[in-house]
């Protein structure tokens, strides 16, 4: 089973929208001190983002509620443990949340290995090798080859005159802080897909029994008007409209079947299973309750996980344009060496014999082509963009919300009528049946009812689904959470899991 690198509650970088783009404005003022017309122009779009913040309403415009946070237990509401049962076997098999977590990991690693930067590099070398050496002694040519053994040390360290190492830790921090939450946004994603798909395949399944039943109904009008036939009541129009629509019938069955296959399919990806379409359920689509808003626009800045990723992006970009102004300014390294060499090997570890050397370096970039100004002008158009991209995504957020709790009211308004209209249709095609028997009505009277009849059922059963996927689209909005139960769900409900796996 895949482990979270931390838990999804954690992944929040900044408390609040103000808070965030306070912490970035210094970080981009800083980098913006060469370039006041850059500054200029960020302070200008920071202020407009704040403004548009500060002029949130207390409450969400399309239902004019301003309830509680919601919690984790959103599964709940759809009483349906089979449901909860394939969320926690896809947040524990799903491959892209495996790929996620291990880039997640990996973003970790780099953090670690910034903080590393903050530390002395040391290093060790050992050396063994020979001299020769050529004599002329009385005429005759001599060599003498002596052994050469050496031992040394390195180290340096840079010191954090401005805080340029510092702030490579805090960037790397702030993607790794980004990382997490791209991780939550993946689960929480997931969980939401796993509900829609398994909603997707209720609504297949329960069109398909009603392509079934309309078969049975399309055959009864078929026999009725062949014993019509035969006793000369109906003539071959009557009997071949009944059998093209039989025929019909059973195409929709066909086409019924198809898509309830491929809905079995998606829901098996997302579970990390082999495809094999073997995943069935009983087509029954939860009955809801009425929608009771949770939270406000400025609650959600601090929930959904999506945000919190860009607030992270929106600190590292900041983070970057003071970096690219801190490589302007001077370094100093210091760096430190001993090392030994010797003809004997037992003399490499003597003291008297090494050498040592210690020192400090100060580098200034005098001229780089323009290169250093261009990185910086690039980092702070780049922090710019995430602000932006900031502002983009938390509009985005808000419209997902409004538009989730519109929906649902209409949508619980269309399955009421609908309901209605599916009553009367079925009324209306039991009463033409009669009628039809009797032989006061044409057939086509008795197949336009059933059509009707069909149609609505269909409807009905459309509408009902839509306004379950809506409901999962209004959590997943709202930035919801994982819910809790879904990992003691295999645990505790095993039975619930069996019935969701094969016919």
């Amino acid at each position: 089973m895949r482990r979270r690198i931390r838990s999804p509650n954690a992944v929040d970088l900044v408390t609040g929208m103000k808070k965030s783009l306070l912490f970035l404005g210094s970080a981009m003022l800083a980098a913006c001190a060469t370039s006041p017309d850059a500054a200029e122009r960020y302070i200008d779009d920071r202020d407009a983002l704040v403004e548009t913040v500060a002029g949130a309403p207390a409450e969400w415009a399309a239902y004019g509620v301003a309830g509680k946070a919601p919690t984790g237990d959103w599964l709940s509401q759809f009483n349906d443990p089979v449901m909860q049962t394939l969320v926690a076997e896809a947040l524990a098999a799903n491959p892209t949340l495996e790929s996620r977590a291990a880039l997640t990991r990996a973003t970790e690693a780099l953090t670690r290995a910034a903080r590393g930067a903050r530390l002395p590099s040391l290093s060790a070398s050992a050396s063994a090798g020979g001299t020769s050496t050529g004599l002329d002694v009385a005429g005759s040519d001599e060599r003498f080859n002596d052994p050469l053994y050496g031992l040394g040390i390195e180290a340096s360290w840079e010191m954090d005159l401005w805080g340029r190492v510092s702030n490579g830790v805090a960037q790397a921090e702030a993607d790794y802080a980004a990382s997490e939450a791209d991780l939550a946004a993946a689960e929480l994603s997931i969980t939401a897909q796993t509900a829609i798909a398994w909603i997707r395949l209720n609504e297949a399944l329960e069109q398909e029994r009603i392509a079934l039943l309309s078969y049975e109904a399309r055959d009864r009008v078929l026999t009725i008007t062949d014993r019509r036939v035969r006793s000369g009541v109906a003539g071959p129009l009557e009997l071949r409209t009944a059998r093209s629509t039989l025929a019909g019938a059973e195409a929709t069955i066909a086409a019924r079947r198809q898509a309830s296959t491929e809905a079995s399919r998606r829901l098996e990806v997302l579970l990390g299973r082999y495809p094999a379409a073997e995943l069935t359920s009983n087509g029954t689509l939860p009955q809801l309750a009425a929608l009771e808003a949770e939270g406000n626009p400025a609650l959600l800045l601090s929930r959904r996980p999506d945000i919190a990723a860009l607030e992270a992006r929106v600190v590292a970009a900041g983070l970057r344009a003071e970096e690219a102004r801190l490589a302007m300014l001077p370094s100093l390294r210091l760096s430190g060496s001993a090392s030994t060499s010797s003809t004997e090997l037992k003399d490499i570890v003597d003291p008297a014999l090494v050498a040592a050397r210690l020192v400090a370096g100060l580098a200034q970039p005098l001229f780089t082509g323009g290169r250093l100004k261009a990185q910086q002008d690039a980092a702070i158009a780049q922090a710019q963009s995430s602000v932006a991209n900031y502002a983009s995504g938390v509009l985005t957020a808000w419209r997902e919300v409004e538009d989730a709790l519109t929906a649902d009211v209409l949508l619980a308004q269309q399955e009421a009528a609908q309901g209605v209209a599916f009553e009367e249709a079925r009324y209306a095609e039991e009463l033409a049946e009669r009628q039809y028997v009797s032989g006061t009505i044409t057939i086509f009277n008795l197949i336009d009812a059933q059509t009707r009849r069909l149609t609505a059922e269909s409807q009905l059963v459309s509408a009902r689904a839509s306004r379950a996927i809506n409901r999962v689209s209004y959590h997943l909005a709202l930035g919801g959470g994982v819910p809790v139960l879904a990992a003691n769900i295999v645990s505790n409900e095993p039975d619930a899991e069996e019935n969701g796996r094969s016919q």
